[in-house]
């Protein structure tokens, strides 16, 4: 049995993927607003959206792997859009924060995953511990079974050579 339950993955996978809307949500918001100086271009806004969908996508199939290496494009877009102009300063760390946080979510999932593959191995091996001593108990059990078999049958073969009577080791009548 693993640590993580479907349910938890579950829950987990709505956390990130949630997180992840959040920044498309986020990102498109002040795209639309046409002020002065707009805190993130619409054409910005637009590639940065389409990378948070690849993320989301990739967490809700529970690609953690994926997810994290989309998270990184998404970062590199981020920084690129800022260095450009296209997105204020105060929208970059804004952004940033929210991957950062979709970056942790990831991390604790990849993280929770592998602690239950490795709890699964190494239930695995201390089954196939046990199945080794069962079948050596099995075997020793075996051996000395035909081991009192083998006894018995020399016994059985002694007491025949030795003929009726004999076996007791007394003479007859006296």
């Amino acid at each position: 049995m693993t640590g993580l339950s479907f349910t938890g993955a579950r829950r987990v996978n709505r956390r990130v993927a949630g997180a992840a809307l959040a920044l498309i949500v986020g990102a498109g918001a002040l795209a639309g607003c046409a002020s002065v100086a707009p805190d993130l271009d619409a054409a910005a806004a637009g590639q940065l959206q389409s990378r948070v969908l690849a993320v989301t996508q990739a967490a809700a199939a529970d690609d953690s792997p994926g997810a994290l290496k989309q998270l990184d494009e998404l970062t590199t877009a981020l920084d690129t859009a800022a260095a450009d102009g296209k997105v204020s300063f105060k929208r970059h760390q804004s952004i940033k924060s929210s991957i950062d946080a979709v970056r942790n979510d990831l991390n604790a999932r990849i993280a929770q995953q592998q602690a239950a593959k490795d709890a699964a191995a190494k239930a695995a091996e201390e089954e196939k511990a046990a199945q080794a001593a069962r079948d050596a108990a099995a075997k020793a059990a075996a051996d000395q079974a035909a081991a009192d078999q083998a006894a018995a049958q020399q016994a059985a073969q002694q007491a025949q050579q030795q003929g009726p009577g004999k076996a007791k080791g007394g003479k007859k009548g006296g």
